[in-house]
C-alpha cells in the first residue's frame, strides 16, 4: 500500500506529515493502528549520464519495520539506499526521511542514521576501543557519555575482551560486527545495511541476525541489501526485488513465496519419458541444467503422477523458498 508523501517544513527532531485535512501530523493511522512512516519515495529516479540506475520507483517504510532491497548486481539496491543517506543526490522524483528531504536536510537526517557499509572501512591506525570512541566525537558526543557508549557497544557485539586489540589482528567476522557497533554509536533511529554479513562463516552470520532481531525489538528501524535469501527471509517484515532499477515485487517473505511460487518444490532428473510425461499431463515446469523443476501447493500429488506415469530416476521434494522467488523474477543469467 502507498502512503501520500510527507509534505511541509520541518523540524528535525520529529517528522512531520500532513493528514488527509491538511493538518501536520507525526504519525499515519492504517487500518486503526497508529503508523509512523520513516522512509516516504515517489517516482525515485536516479541517473549516471545516460544510464538510468533507479528508475521511478515508490516505496515507504514503517518505524520499527526491517525492510530490505533485494536484487541482482546493478538492480539499483545500493544506489537507493545512498539517496537515503544523504550520500548520492536523487535525479528527481521525491523522498523523504523521518519527513525530511535529503537535499535539503543532510547533517539532520545524518544524526539520526547509523550505516553499516558493504567494505571494512575501519581506522587500521586505532583498536576496536579507539575505532568507537573516535567515532563518537564526530557527533559531539561528551567524552564521559561516548567512553560509557563504548564499553556497552562491545558488550553489544560480543567483543569487549578485544577492546585493545588493533583492528589488523581481527578475523572478518570481528570486524563486520564492530562496524556494526560503530554505527550504533550515535544511538540512531535508522540503521542502513548494505551486505551486512558478507564474507562470513555461518556463527558469525547469526550472531549478527539475532543482534539486528534484538535491535529491531528496541524499537529501531532497519534498511538492509543482501544476496543471501535466507537472511532477508529470516530478517525481513517486507522487502521489494528490484531488477533494472524498478521494483519488481513488494511484500513480505512468506507472502511473496505463496504468491509467486507455491507452498513446494519437485525436483525431477530430467529425461524424456519426464519431459513428454509431465508436457502430457499438462503440469507447468521449467527445465535447469539436467534437473526438472516444479512449483506446487502440494508436492504429494505431484510425486504420485511422476511415479505412476512418468517413470523419474531421482526426485527431491522442499520447501519453496525466497530464492526460487527471486530467480524466477530476475532469472537465472549471471550478471557481472
Amino acid at each position: 500500500m502507498f502512503y501520500p508523501l510527507l509534505t511541509g517544513t520541518l523540524d528535525y527532531c520529529l517528522p512531520q506529515v500532513r493528514d488527509f485535512y491538511g493538518n501536520i501530523s507525526n504519525h499515519w493511522f492504517i487500518g486503526g493502528a497508529q503508523i509512523q512512516v520513516i522512509i516516504e519515495a515517489q517516482d525515485l529516479k536516479k541517473t549516471f549520464g545516460d544510464i538510468i540506475a533507479v528508475d521511478s520507483i515508490s516505496f515507504s517504510v514503517k518505524k520499527g519495520e526491517v525492510f530490505g532491497f533485494l536484487g541482482p548486481n546493478g538492480a539499483g539496491k545500493t544506489s537507493t539506499m545512498k539517496i537515503i543517506a544523504c550520500v548520492s543526490p536523487r535525479t528527481s522524483g521525491a523522498i523523504r526521511v523521518f519527513g525530511m528531504d535529503p537535499d535539503n536536510f543532510p547533517a539532520e537526517i545524518k544524526m539520526r542514521l547509523g550505516v553499516v557499509p558493504q567494505e571494512t572501512n575501519l581506522d587500521p591506525d586505532f583498536t576496536c576501543y579507539g575505532n568507537l570512541f573516535t567515532y563518537s566525537r564526530y557527533f559531539d558526543i561528551p567524552p564521559d557519555i561516548a567512553h560509557q557508549r563504548t564499553q556497552e557497544l562491545l558488550e553489544f557485539v560480543q567483543l569487549q575482551e578485544k577492546k585493545d586489540v588493533a583492528i589488523e589482528k581481527l578475523s572478518g567476522g570481528m570486524k563486520r560486527r564492530l562496524i556494526l557497533a560503530r554505527a550504533l554509536v550515535n544511538n540512531p533511529d535508522l540503521l542502513i545495511l548494505d551486505e551486512p554479513t558478507i564474507g562470513l562463516d555461518p556463527q558469525a552470520r547469526h550472531l549478527i541476525w539475532e543482534r539486528l532481531k534484538l535491535l529491531q525489538a528496541q524499537g529501531n528501524t532497519i534498511v538492509l541489501t543482501t544476496h543471501y535469501l535466507d537472511e532477508a527471509a529470516r530478517l525481513c517484515d517486507r522487502l521489494v526485488i528490484m531488477d533494472n532499477g524498478k521494483i519488481l515485487v513488494e511484500g513480505s517473505p512468506v507472502d511473496l513465496v505463496k504468491q509467486y511460487v507455491g507452498e513446494e518444490i519437485v525436483e525431477v532428473e530430467k529425461t524424456e519419458d519426464v519431459l513428454s510425461c509431465l508436457s502430457g499431463k499438462n503440469i507447468p515446469f521449467e527445465v535447469i541444467g539436467e534437473y526438472v523443476q516444479i512449483a506446487t501447493g502440494s508436492s504429494r500429488d505431484v510425486v504420485r503422477t511422476l511415479f505412476d506415469h512418468c517413470s523419474p530416476h531421482k526426485v527431491l521434494t522442499r520447501p519453496a523458498t525466497l530464492e526460487d522467488v527471486f530467480l524466477k523474477l530476475t532469472g537465472r543469467k549471471l550478471r557481472e
